[in-house]
């Protein structure tokens, strides 16, 4: 059997005689509405590969798609078939759905009231509407919530060394799940990452941080970058932890993360001319997740002591609050 015209995958590679395409017409353009359907399409991957931090060629390995092809997909001129595109649904650990769907799918009338109300608000409000939903309708004990301090941001935020002096201020354990993770699977994360691909870490990322949950009554935890990106672990961290995002400049990210030695993609990049280009990307699409932390402390141009400092105020319950918590009759004004 011959290799397939314009396929994706390597040549001679077993794939081209299994995948199923849609010809794309040879001089014809898409029409107009499917041009844009597709420019979106190739818009939800890309973001979707930003929010998990992975670089283009990564994605080409784990979905087995070329990298060239991912480009022309995520340019929006890539007529992609259904069974590649699960191919890369399942690389990046989201639904095929929230690929393909272009549009809000079936809500109930209260859900869609509550989402055209909720999408009027002012960007700077919906942090406190999340707050006010939070403490009418959270399963968690708010005095339980303030004792278990999750950070959260990308590698070189700070979340090794301003976690650890601030367990050691508070006297609670200082843990970090990547080694929960490791210590739990007897694995390396490079390892789980080459053996189960994306998806696997994710699962074992929930699961340890189930099992922190479950067993730590309260600690320090220092969370991977991309946890964020994983939206029913993130939605379990929101509830049950008092978050931090550690904020820094991406010119900041990239050089703590290089003063560390760190081996991982973001270093082995440094040197390349698009290494700080993908970063920006990466942080981008994750900021607005980082930004439904309860509190952020800026740690730009400032010194480990200084926003260690700012990362105690910041986590400081309020007076009150400790106040109730040892008298539970006392009424406040």
């Amino acid at each position: 059997m011959h290799d397939l015209p314009n396929s994706p995958y390597p040549p001679n590679s077993s794939a081209n005689q299994q995948a199923v395409f849609i010809p794309r017409p040879a001089a014809d353009q898409p029409s107009p509405p499917n041009g844009e359907y597709l420019k979106r399409l190739g818009l939800r991957v890309r973001e979707a590969r930003a929010r998990r931090g992975m670089s283009r060629r990564i994605l080409a390995r784990d979905s087995r798609v070329s990298e060239r092809y991912l480009a022309q997909l995520e340019s929006g001129s890539g007529n992609i078939s259904v069974l590649l595109l699960r191919q890369i649904a399942q690389a990046l650990d989201v639904r095929l759905t929230a690929l393909l769907q272009d549009e809000a799918g079936a809500q109930s009338a209260d859900l869609a009231r509550i989402g055209e109300f909720l999408a009027a608000l002012p960007e700077e409000t919906l942090a406190r509407a999340r707050e006010v939903l939070s403490r009418e309708f959270a399963r968690v004990d708010p005095a339980v919530r303030r004792r278990r301090i999750a950070l959260i941001g990308l590698r070189g935020a700070g979340k090794s060394t301003l976690g650890n002096m601030l367990a050691g201020e508070l006297g609670v354990p200082f843990i970090e799940l990547d080694r929960v993770i490791e210590q739990r699977s007897g694995l390396g994360l490079s390892v789980i990452f080459d053996l189960y691909g994306q998806s696997g870490f994710r699962r074992l990322e929930r699961e340890c941080l189930d099992y922190v949950l479950q067993n730590y009554p309260a600690f320090v935890l220092a969370t991977g970058g991309s946890l964020v990106s994983e939206s029913a672990t993130y939605e379990r961290l929101l509830s049950e932890c008092f978050t931090v995002w550690l904020r820094a400049t991406p010119e900041e990210h990239m050089q703590r993360v290089i003063a560390q030695g760190d081996t991982r993609p973001m270093a082995e990049t440094a040197e390349n001319r698009e290494a700080m280009a993908e970063l920006k990307n990466i942080l981008a699409g994750r900021e607005p997740l980082y930004r439904r932390a309860d509190v952020t402390v800026d740690t730009h141009a400032k010194s480990p002591q200084e926003s260690f400092a700012e990362l105690v105020n910041a986590t400081r319950p309020p007076v009150v609050n400790e106040l109730a918590a040892d008298a539970p009759g006392l009424r406040t004004k």
